[in-house]
C-alpha cells in the first residue's frame, strides 16, 4: 500500500509541476504589467519602466522562454519573484494564507457534513428528496459571489431586525488583545460564519447530489437487504452499512472539487473583505501582476496535492482492498 501510495504521489507531483508551469506560461501571455506601469500618475518615463520590467522578470520584450527559466530557477528556493510593487512575492503569501485556509478548511468541513446529510436524507422519503432536489439545483444555479452577497444582505436584514449585531460581513477579525479570550472568538465566528456558509453551501450541494446517487445504488446490495431481514430499519441499514460503502467514490470528488472550490473562495473573499489568496488573485489580474498570479497558482496546485493525498489515504481507510 506505501508503495502505491508514493507512486500516485510522485505522479500528483509531476502534474503538479507541468500545472504550475503553464499557468505561468499563460500569465505572462495574457497579463501586460507594462499597460500598468505606464498608466501610473504621473508617468514614469519609459526607461524606468524597462529597467522596472526587467526588475521583475516580466518584461515582455524578452523571450517568453527566458523569462519562464529564470521564474522556474526561483521556486525551488523558494524565490517566486517580486509583485509590482516590489514586494517578494512569497512575503505576500505568507500573510495571505492563513486566512485563505482558515476559510478553505472550515468551509470545506462544514459543506462536506451538509452535504453528507442531504445525501441520507434525499433517500428517506420521496417528498423529501424533492424538497432536496430543488434545493441543490437552485444553489448549484446561484453563482458564488451571488450567494456572498445574498447573505450579506440575508445579515444586515437579521441585525436590523434584532437592533443587534450578530453577523459581520466585512473583513476578517483581528485580534488586538488576548486572542483566546471568550469575546475574541465570538468575534472571530461573527466575521466566519458568512463566508464560510457561502463556500459551505456549494460544496455541500456536489457533495450531497453525489452521494444520494451512490446510496441509492448501494440500497439494494445484498448485505443491506440482510441487515433489514436481521430487524434493522431501512434507514439504519442504510446508515450504519451502505454509507460507508457509497462513501467511498464522493471522497476523491470532494477532494478534486477544491479547484473549483477556489475559484468560488476567491469571489468570496473580495465579496467580503477577506485578505486571503483569493483576494490577492483577483487584485493582481486586474493589475496584471505577472509573478503574483503564478505565485497563486503555485499555492492552488499544493492545496489540490495535499487533498489528492488525503483522498487517497481516506479511500484506503474506507477500502483497503483499493490498494491491494
Amino acid at each position: 500500500m506505501a508503495g502505491v501510495l508514493l507512486r500516485r504521489l510522485a505522479g500528483q507531483v509531476l502534474l503538479v509541476t507541468v500545472a504550475v508551469g503553464l499557468a505561468y506560461l499563460l500569465a505572462a501571455t495574457a497579463l501586460d504589467p507594462r499597460a500598468e506601469l505606464e498608466a501610473r500618475n504621473p508617468p514614469p518615463p519609459p526607461s524606468a519602466v524597462e529597467k522596472r520590467l526587467d526588475e521583475l522578470n516580466a518584461n515582455d520584450r524578452t523571450p517568453l522562454f527566458t523569462r519562464f527559466l529564470t521564474w522556474v530557477s526561483g521556486v525551488p528556493r523558494g524565490d517566486l519573484g517580486a509583485t509590482l510593487d516590489g514586494t517578494p512575492a512569497g512575503v505576500q503569501m505568507r500573510r495571505r494564507i492563513g486566512a485563505s485556509l482558515r476559510l478553505l478548511l472550515a468551509g470545506v468541513l462544514l459543506g462536506n457534513v451538509l452535504g453528507a446529510v442531504l445525501g441520507v436524507v434525499g433517500t428517506l422519503g420521496r417528498h423529501v428528496d424533492r424538497l432536496v432536489t430543488a434545493g441543490t439545483f437552485t444553489v448549484l444555479a446561484v453563482p458564488a459571489v451571488v450567494l456572498a452577497v445574498l447573505a450579506q444582505a440575508a445579515a444586515q436584514w437579521v441585525n436590523s431586525r434584532t437592533g443587534t449585531r450578530i453577523f459581520a460581513w466585512t473583513g476578517e477579525y483581528t485580534p488586538g488583545g488576548t486572542g483566546g479570550s471568550p469575546h475574541h472568538l465570538t468575534e472571530r465566528l461573527q466575521h466566519l460564519v458568512l463566508p464560510t456558509l457561502t463556500i459551505a453551501l456549494g460544496r455541500a450541494t456536489v457533495v450531497g447530489r453525489y452521494l444520494r446517487g451512490t446510496l441509492r445504488d448501494t440500497a439494494g446490495a445484498a448485505f443491506v437487504r440482510a441487515a433489514v431481514a436481521k430487524g434493522l430499519t431501512r434507514r439504519r441499514a442504510l446508515i450504519r452499512h451502505a454509507l460507508r460503502v457509497a462513501v467511498i467514490p464522493v471522497v476523491p470528488l470532494s477532494a478534486y472539487g477544491c479547484a473549483t472550490l477556489l475559484a468560488g473562495a476567491a469571489c468570496t473573499e473580495k465579496v467580503f473583505g477577506w485578505h486571503g489568496m483569493g483576494e490577492w488573485l483577483i487584485d493582481s489580474i486586474h493589475r496584471g501582476d505577472v509573478n503574483a498570479v503564478a505565485a497563486y497558482c503555485c499555492f492552488a496546485a499544493v492545496v489540490v496535492l495535499c487533498t489528492g493525498l488525503l483522498s487517497d489515504l481516506a479511500v484506503t481507510v474506507l477500502d483497503p482492498r483499493s490498494h491491494a
